[in-house]
């Protein structure tokens, strides 16, 4: 299985048990907005219950003043307010009319903020939460992660989230008023032609209920097109200068056409249904007024038609016309909401699929405080497989399951004891393992069988932040944040001042080059660190280190990926920090650890060697030849040896 297939594996897993994320995220969120969604509701009912008084005033003006067909009366309004004058009715009824349409406004308007604020303020919670969840899940996640696809449900899902809160609650209460205040209206004022209105009503329910079984499957599938192709989209950015060294920028875009297209065939999917049922919607409301219109104007012009019974006035009859048609609009909006409610549902799924994620490496239920570290660490009988089992499982089951069939085991029975101030190298083939023993020290990863310990301290019984903290790791692949040189030395000790940031920068042999730059500590250094060489960047991140000040140092590589010179400066830098330290040195360059108290040296998960420069040397095994390799020396070396290393029988670095 593929990291990536790993990684939808896990998040489709925790997705597909999510049921009615909707309703789980509002139990959640909106408890402690509440106050604004109840303004935002009630506020709702008065805006669209206001739209009502002007048919039924109109209605009531045309029968009363203009036609006389009926006695001038409102309801709601006592007979004692009423004028009896048909030109005072007239105006009574226009300043009606208009306080309604003010009201309505400025209810609109609290409504809008009220309903705003609310679905707002639950986005912003969902997509902090969400990330800080993400922030504390473990390296198994990371190791099989797609960014775009979580960076899809951070932004886009959370966005289709706010919509529904703020377009769906709001249309949704709106409808509600319109159909039962409209509803009770019609009945009120003649209930067999409302029947004739309200006859659409079912049908309309059915078309909806067909509707979002249908059309929900597609929206899931437009949801993870969309992930897939930030993901590309995110790998192309990220790795724009090989695309242009390896002049594949016709391979890129066709590959995010391809994704592209996934994307436009999902969307079209949703669309087409969608653009099927819109005017389905509005082919049903609209037969409700046009059979409405047809039978209430042939009962004013020549009576009741066909089995209705009574009179309908004038009036009654514009009451009616003017009803249904505020009726229809929104019946017909219902699409709107089902669209907003399944994109939403789909969306949903998708954010309390990665919360639902569990963090596999976090501290006990009792963790133990690392104060005043000493600096013995020891790896006794470690045993570590990626990939342990089902959704990122590290069981011993599984994990011994994958040791015997050869698959997925890195290390295996390691036994390393690391002295208080002692500089232990870690070397070997490609393959061996160097960089997972790093990983477990920092607890970015668990073993699988066996112990680490610091102080004494099975390193799962320590607080976490005690363990991290109390370790200085720097590595090949530096990583800068976008901002300044001073901000990212900074960074991890965010109290220091200036002058702590400038003996840190000095210490690691980067005041230099630092005080060269147009803006010296204030230059900005660009999305990780573009605007520096690779060697600059190294000096910041041990300027990083430096200014921490721990007692357990971790240098996985640290000097692989820079020319000669700046090796030197950076491993000077280096040796000054490890003074008096523990340090653990995970290093292919042999060179570089030749002065190191002890040499450990991994071959396919294993130890096969350990002692001094001198001793290795003259055993004459692996760490012998490795020399030799870096040396030059391979005409010494034995063929078997060589063939072994040019098959690749070593594999490749975790």
């Amino acid at each position: 299985m593929s990291s990536s297939e790993g990684f939808e594996t896990e998040l489709d897993a925790y997705r597909e048990r999510v049921e009615r994320p909707l309703w789980r995220l509002f139990r959640a969120y909106a408890p402690g907005k509440v106050g604004w969604l109840t303004v935002a509701l009630l506020t709702s009912i008065l805006a669209y219950g206001s739209l009502l008084v002007t048919p039924i005033v109109l209605g009531t003006t045309i029968d009363a003043v203009f036609t006389g067909e009926s006695a001038y009366a409102l309801p709601f309004v006592p007979g004692a307010w009423l004028p009896a004058e048909p030109a005072m009715q007239f105006w009574f009824s226009a300043a009606v009319v208009g306080g309604a349409l003010l009201g309505g406004a400025v209810f609109q308007y609290v409504r809008g903020v009220a309903i705003n604020v609310f679905a707002h303020g639950v986005m912003y919670e969902v997509r902090v939460d969400a990330y800080e969840k993400m922030q504390r899940l473990d390296m198994t996640f990371f190791d099989n992660k797609e960014t775009g696809e979580v960076m899809s449900i951070l932004n886009n899902d959370t966005s289709n989230l706010e919509t529904f809160f703020d377009n769906a609650v709001g249309d949704s209460v709106r409808i509600c008023v319109i159909v039962v205040g409209i509803t009770t209206a019609l009945l009120y004022t003649n209930w067999q032609l409302a029947l004739v209105t309200l006859g659409a009503v079912p049908l309309l329910v059915a078309f909806t209920w067909w509707f979002m079984r249908v059309i929900e499957p597609r929206y899931t599938r437009q949801r993870e097109t969309i992930g897939d192709l930030n993901t590309r989209i995110e790998n192309g950015l990220s790795g724009i200068e090989l695309v242009k060294t390896s002049s594949t920028e016709t391979y890129e875009d066709d590959r995010v056409r391809r994704v592209s297209r996934d994307v436009y065939d999902a969307n079209m999917d949703v669309l087409k249904l969608s653009y099927f049922y819109r005017p389905g919607m509005q082919l049903i409301t609209g037969a409700a007024l046009l059979a409405t219109f047809v039978l209430g104007g042939l009962w004013v012009f020549s009576g009741p038609p066909l089995f209705f019974t009574g009179e309908l006035t004038t009036g009654q009859f514009v009451v009616f016309m003017l009803l249904t048609q505020r009726l229809t609009g929104p019946m017909a909006q219902l699409s709107n909401i089902v669209d907003w409610y399944e994109n939403a549902k789909a969306s949903g799924k998708r954010i309390c699929g990665l919360i639902d994620v569990p963090v596999r490496i976090g501290d006990a239920a009792n963790p133990i405080a690392l104060d005043d570290v000493d600096g013995h660490v020891e790896y006794d009988d470690v045993t570590f497989a990626y990939d342990g089992g089902e959704l990122g499982s590290t069981s011993e089951e599984s994990t011994r399951e994958h040791r015997d069939s050869g698959d997925g085991t890195v290390l295996e029975a390691v036994d390393i004891d690391v002295s208080p101030g002692e500089t232990v190298a870690i070397v070997g083939p490609t393959g061996a393992g160097k960089s997972t023993v790093a990983k477990l020290l920092l607890r970015l990863y668990d073993v699988s069988e066996g112990a680490l310990s610091v102080d004494g301290h099975d390193v799962r019984d320590v607080r976490l932040s005690d363990l991290r903290s109390s370790i200085g790791y720097v590595s090949q692949d530096t990583f800068l944040f976008d901002g300044t040189i001073a901000e990212n030395i900074r960074y991890g000790c965010f109290d220091a001042d200036r002058d702590a940031v400038v003996a840190a920068a000095e210490a690691a042999e980067a005041h230099g080059f630092i005080e060269g730059l147009s803006e010296g500590y204030d230059t900005r250094v660009g999305e990780r660190g573009v605007k520096l060489s690779g060697g600059q960047r190294q000096r910041i991140a041990i300027a990083r280190t430096v200014l921490q000040d721990p007692e357990i140092l971790l240098l996985d590589e640290a000097t692989s990926a820079v020319d000669t010179e700046t090796e030197y400066l950076i491993q000077r830098s280096l040796d000054r920090l490890a003074a008096d330290r523990t340090t653990l040195v995970i290093a292919h360059r042999l060179s570089t650890v030749k002065d190191a108290d002890r040499i450990v040296v991994l071959d396919d998960g294993r130890v096969a060697e350990r002692g001094t420069h001198e001793e290795l040397l003259a055993a004459d095994g692996l760490y012998a030849k490795l020399w030799g390799v870096q040396a030059g020396e391979i005409e010494d070396l034995p063929e078997t040896f060589l063939e072994r290393t040019a098959s690749g029988t070593v594999g490749s670095e975790p």
